[in-house]
């Protein structure tokens, strides 16, 4: 879900589209693409919040150019309240980005991928105080799996809980986690206000909250980077930021609400695979249960 990364649930809130081919392989490539961030992170030389502003730049860039071609423009007439609420979205999004990524530094991608996907399950948990939603049994089993899966994948189950760079990996993982629960929670506050659009000014908010602390700490000073180094910094900005959220938001009219929620879950299912295959990174055999438990928990509770 880096989605992200990952636009997330924002499309999900109502039923629409047949479900066509077309529709169903733009989002199955968005979701691909997001799952393997966590494979490029790890051969970027780069800190979390470079890498962070560097992705909100690009990634804002790239909506823009699109919407552009596609002769479409940007509103100048939000409401203050609206613009308020995507300027600290924005701004939640890039420190979330800042998190995951540090997640992916100080454990393996697979465990920083399923801390992060107890996102669902604490939106879950916060709805009653942001959206009077009533907490129904089903959705409190869930929460209570989610949590038996997050002890699992965790360790703490067997030998305790980790140690040092194991256990401020999960740490950053589960931050982001909330981090992100925030932004979705903001974002359906926001109504009215188009996808790409409000995307692009995420993203451009994210970028630009950060950029007092890059020039602060001058982290621009000694940017240096060799080309096999720079070639991983653009497919995160392109790739995992502009095409992904392209392909993603170009195929929800064509997809039902419910198809949209189940294949979203192939971002965090091609993440374990990838780390498994291409990292070479071992997942215990606990977390594996952990694992089905916290996705299967996350995708149970948003089945209606």
């Amino acid at each position: 879900m880096e989605s992200n990364t990952n636009p997330g649930h924002t499309s999900t809130e109502k039923d629409r589209g047949n479900n066509s081919p077309r529709s169903m392989l733009m989002l199955a490539s968005s979701m691909l693409i997001f799952g393997t961030i966590g494979v490029f992170r790890r051969h970027i030389p780069l800190s979390s919040s470079l890498l962070s502003f560097i992705r909100g730049a690009i990634g804002s860039l790239f909506l823009l150019i699109f919407l552009r071609a596609g002769g479409r423009k940007i509103s100048h007439s939000l409401p203050r309240r609206i613009m308020a609420l995507l300027i600290v979205s924005g701004a939640m999004i890039g420190i979330n980005w800042i998190l995951l990524f540090e997640a992916y530094n100080y454990t393996t991608v697979a465990t920083a991928t399923l801390c992060y996907y107890m996102e669902p399950t604490i939106v879950v948990l916060l709805s009653p105080v942001f959206f009077k939603e009533k907490l129904t049994v089903k959705k409190l089993i869930c929460a209570a799996a989610a949590f038996i899966g997050m002890v699992l994948v965790s360790g703490a189950a067997g030998e305790g809980l980790p140690q040092g760079d194991a256990l401020l990996g999960i740490l950053f993982g589960l931050s982001a986690a909330v981090l992100y629960a925030g932004v979705v929670i903001l974002n359906k506050m926001i109504r009215n206000v188009d996808p790409y659009e409000k995307t692009i000014l995420q993203l451009s908010s994210a970028s630009i909250c950060l950029l007092p602390y890059l020039l602060a700490t001058g982290q621009f000073t000694h940017l240096e980077l060799t080309p096999s180094a720079a070639v991983p910094v653009l497919i995160v900005g392109l790739v995992h930021t502009g095409i992904a959220y392209t392909l993603y938001f170009g195929s929800t009219d064509g997809l039902r609400a419910q198809t949209i929620a189940v294949m979203s879950y192939l971002d965090p299912v091609s993440a374990l695979l990838f780390s498994a295959f291409l990292l070479r990174e071992p997942i215990s055999a606990a977390a594996i249960p952990g694992a089905l438990l916290i996705l299967g928990a996350a995708l149970i509770s948003e089945w209606n």
